[in-house]
């Protein structure tokens, strides 16, 4: 997919006066986007505090004493790096015994600057793929100037090169899986009414090494309607299974297993729950209640939870499955991971993290808890490579702990032992000593307790004046939990500031149930429990809205322009990043149609009679007083058109509000490609807030 592509003109609405700024490369809106850009440029990085926030926030991100944080395939634990000298980044990989040294050796296997030069392409690395066991054959994902779509080209790391007519595929928006060393089951742009409406693969391909890309053969299919279809190849020895999936929602699949006659077997689940094979066992994880029949009766499963149980006979229609996690009020899954024999758990019990390991034993499987660190956020992810004959790591477990004043850490854990040891830790990067973190809930429009974090100097004022950051996501079933973020704690906490997280609805703190309080028809919920913890605050005299800003990306965006809209004497600075804001042209736009299962459809009068209410952009008015507004977004996300910050501030610079836009030319959703570009972004924005909330 080419840059030029993004433009999406055919769904244009024509009575939209800003609809021009929907062409992403047009020449008529680069022009607009470098005029908004040089004005915003020039009034931001004239703040007295820009240029050395801009030097501290590269320093930290670019700190060599960061954690590597790295995973493991085979006898190497890998890395993508970047740092002052290598912007771009280097793909590298060590031993175990070698990463768990202060300074490991790294052996380098692709440098991304030298790559970009000698090719003149400006790569930005986006993952790869390894064939795992004996083999030293990767697929690599590098995308121009950040974006969502790619070129995928095997690459081997015997050899640290690319393979010489190796399977290569055009920039695409593709996924790819190994079958074996010589043949790919590919999804990618085959050309006409091969993608959906989404804009990802709806077809699965075989491809056959030396074979022409155009000659592969049709082996899976969905509809334009879709979302989109994988492929997934489980390499375990014993275990080994090739599945298909469908998905005809952004929460909704189907499964099928691929047998060696090519055969095609669908896999018995609720169309919503997550159902993973793990050598003979199932994992299923329910997003709705489920009931079941056994041979006593019925049984119904609570949505949140986790269950296990015999892949063979849960083939065979035998659904004697049991719990490895089922909800309560406070608590939700937050994620999982298995090592050879345990399922280990992080758990959220109002948005504080604990962690489990879960075994077979005598036919029953038994829970024993992991001490964690202190209270905060545990991610486990468990070592094993069942490539690996004998594995020496087949229970070991990485634990990543953060909460908001202490630098992350990397404990190594073994499913035997309670002992963690911790192997890394990240620097500080501002001094803590009087900064704490407090739990608070504030009661929303509807009478529900919504928790927000607040991270700020114990001894603060409580005279109302302190310059407050509020920031939340509320969507998608994601979750905001603690994390050290050293941009804050330099730029915003060491100076005063307070910064509050919020975890309003639509988010998974609470689990499904949680999320789908705040996404559809009910999606108002989470710009009440938003405005519910703003008039919290304010209440109990943290700040007042003189000095009380508010930021939120993507989806956050779209919750930050909608409580804009809907309550601006409550707030005097908003931040709205790679937003959605047209909410009736944004299921035509590049991924938009994938989110209907999020927000409705905008067609369908029903919908629309809803998102009419909040959409940012259709209820923006002249005459009305709105807090000041900076608006951040990139030319190559080709994910969340750029033409919803571009038209929002188009049209509400016309109404003569006041608005500062900045555009990355390059940097897809994330906004930037190196750490340049992060550290002035974000210096910017700093320096926007300090403007507008500081204390007089």
């Amino acid at each position: 997919m080419s840059p030029s592509s993004f433009s999406n003109a055919a769904h244009t609405d024509p009575e939209d006066p800003y609809a021009w700024l929907e062409d992403v490369q047009g020449k008529r809106a680069l022009a607009w986007v470098r005029e908004q850009n040089a004005m915003s440029s020039a009034q931001l990085k004239a703040h007295p505090s820009f240029e050395a926030s801009r030097q501290r926030l590269r320093e930290q991100l670019a700190a060599p004493q960061q954690i590597p944080h790295a995973y493991r395939e085979g006898a190497f634990f890998f890395n993508f790096w970047r740092d002052e000298t290598k912007p771009r980044g280097v793909w590298r990989r060590t031993p175990l015994a070698e990463y768990q040294l202060s300074h490991p050796m790294w052996e380098v296997l692709l440098d991304l600057d030298a790559l970009a030069e000698a090719e003149g392409e400006n790569w930005v690395w986006e993952g790869e793929q390894c064939l795992g066991g004996t083999s030293s054959r990767c697929l690599i994902s590098l995308s121009r100037g950040g974006s969502d779509a790619v070129v995928v080209r095997e690459f081997d790391t015997s050899t640290k090169q690319f393979v010489q007519d190796g399977f290569v595929l055009p920039e695409a928006k593709s996924s790819t899986a190994w079958l074996d060393h010589d043949h790919l089951l590919v999804g990618t742009d085959w050309g006409p009414e091969s993608l959906t409406e989404s804009g990802y693969p709806r077809t699965i391909k075989l491809w056959r090494r030396g074979q022409a890309l155009s000659d592969a053969e049709l082996v899976f299919g969905g509809e334009s309607t879709d979302v989109d279809v994988r492929a997934y190849v489980d390499h375990t020895p014993g275990f080994e299974r090739v599945s298909f999936e469908h998905a005809d929602s952004f929460y909704s699949t189907q499964l099928y297993l691929w047998s060696k006659d090519r055969a095609l077997q669908e896999v018995p689940k609720p169309d919503d729950a997550e159902l993973y094979f793990w050598q003979e066992h199932v994992l299923i994880q329910l997003r709705s209640d489920w009931t079941v029949q056994h041979a006593h009766g019925p049984c119904t499963w609570p949505a949140g939870s986790l269950l296990v149980g015999d892949a063979a006979a849960y083939l065979q229609g035998d659904r004697a499955l049991s719990a490895l996690f089922t909800p309560t009020p406070s608590t939700s899954l937050a994620d999982f991971s298995t090592t050879r024999t345990h399922v280990l758990l992080s758990v959220l019990d109002h948005v504080a993290g604990r962690a489990e390991a879960w075994y077979l034993a005598g036919g029953r499987w038994c829970k024993r808890d992991i001490a964690a660190p202190g209270l905060g956020t545990l991610q486990l992810s468990g070592l094993h490579d069942p490539q690996v004959a004998d594995d020496p790591l087949a229970e070991h477990y990485f634990l990543d702990y953060a909460n908001f004043v202490t630098p992350d850490a990397l404990y190594l854990g073994e499913t035997s032992q309670d002992e963690l040891v911790c192997i890394k830790t990240s620097p500080a990067f501002f001094d803590a000593t009087r900064v704490q973190a407090e739990q608070h809930f504030a009661t929303s429009k509807d009478g529900t307790p919504v928790p927000y974090f607040v991270v700020g100097a114990y001894d603060r004022p409580r005279d109302g004046k302190n310059p407050t950051l509020l920031c939340g996501y509320g969507g998608f079933e994601v979750s905001e939990q603690p994390r050290y973020a050293a941009e804050y704690g330099s730029e915003w906490l060491a100076k005063g500031g307070v910064w509050v997280v919020a975890n309003i609805r639509g988010g998974g703190e609470y689990g499904p149930a949680w999320h789908q309080a705040g996404s559809g028809v009910h999606k108002q919920n989470s710009f009440d429990d938003f405005v519910a913890v703003a008039e919290d605050l304010i209440a109990r005299r943290v700040t007042s809205a003189q000095h009380l800003g508010i930021q939120g990306g993507s989806n956050g965006g779209l919750l930050v322009g909608a409580v804009m809209v809907q309550r601006p004497d409550l707030f005097n600075a908003v931040v709205c990043q790679v937003p959605l804001l047209d909410m009736r042209q944004y299921h035509t736009l590049l991924a938009g149609a994938s989110w209907i299962a999020e927000y409705g459809d905008p067609d369908v009068p029903e919908d629309w009679a809803v998102i009419s209410q909040y959409s940012p952009y259709h209820n923006v008015q002249q005459g009305h007083s709105y807090p000041p507004l900076l608006l951040v977004t990139s030319t190559q996300d080709d994910r969340v058109h750029p033409s919803h910050a571009r038209k929002m501030a188009a049209k509400m610079l016309e109404q003569g509000h006041a608005v500062l836009y900045h555009e990355t030319i390059d940097g897809g959703h994330s906004a930037a490609v190196d750490h340049n570009q992060d550290a002035e972004r974000m210096a910017m924005e700093f320096a926007f807030l300090w403007t507008q909330l500081a204390r007089p």
